[in-house]
């Protein structure tokens, strides 16, 4: 009797060892047959992607830039994509302001990562002296006085320990020089230079 027990008891773990193992074999040849789905599928390879999406993509990047509130005349945010990573460069007077732009930029559907390479300019009396009287050389002169009527004026007027940058956009070359020349002569200014680009004209249809 003691051997027939023993025969029974081997007899039933055999049977459920063989039961575990078909069970691991079944799992792994079905996790085989259907692979882990990727988690956070980059925007630009869904459904829809390609030159459209990237161009939807970084008007919706621009808009929301745009709309930042308290950007002044005296910050400049810049952006580049890759994909549908953003990009985030530029100066601003204001920490909160990075910050900010970072956040709208992962508020947008379908954007990845964002790297936010903003600088913030050191607080100093004496630039926030040259921003006022750049400003006043710039936007006080008669032929570029237009450019102040939009609630952001065009031409940023960027100001790192007496050194002036201007950033934005003029409708033309000689505006460039213009605003170049104004900035220059104000006193105090170490350096300055013009990253100003000229809008491309619509072509006028005939």
């Amino acid at each position: 009797m003691k051997l027939n027990e023993e025969r029974r008891v081997a007899g039933l773990k055999f049977v459920r060892k063989a039961f575990w193992v078909g069970l691991s074999l079944a799992l792994a040849g079905w996790t085989a047959a259907f692979p882990a789905l990727p988690q956070n599928v980059p925007a630009a390879r869904k459904p829809g992607g390609g030159e459209k999406y990237a161009e939807g993509l970084a008007r919706e990047v621009r808009h929301q830039l745009s709309v930042l509130p308290y950007v002044s005349v005296f910050d400049h945010i810049a952006f580049t994509l890759n994909g549908n990573n953003v990009t985030l460069t530029g100066q601003v007077v204001r920490h909160t302001l990075k910050t900010e732009a970072e956040a709208a930029m992962k508020s947008i559907a379908g954007v990845g990562t964002v790297a936010n390479q903003i600088e913030e300019l050191p607080a100093s009396a004496s630039d926030d002296e040259l921003r006022r009287a750049v400003y006043r050389a710039i936007y006080e002169d008669p032929v570029l006085s237009r450019y102040a009527v939009d609630e952001l004026p065009s031409i940023h007027i960027i100001v790192k320990n007496g050194s002036v940058a201007l950033e934005g956009e003029v409708e033309s070359e000689a505006d460039r020089n213009r605003a170049l020349v104004r900035a220059g002569f104000v006193a105090n200014v170490s350096s300055v230079r013009s990253n100003l680009h000229v809008r491309e004209k619509e072509n006028v249809k005939k």
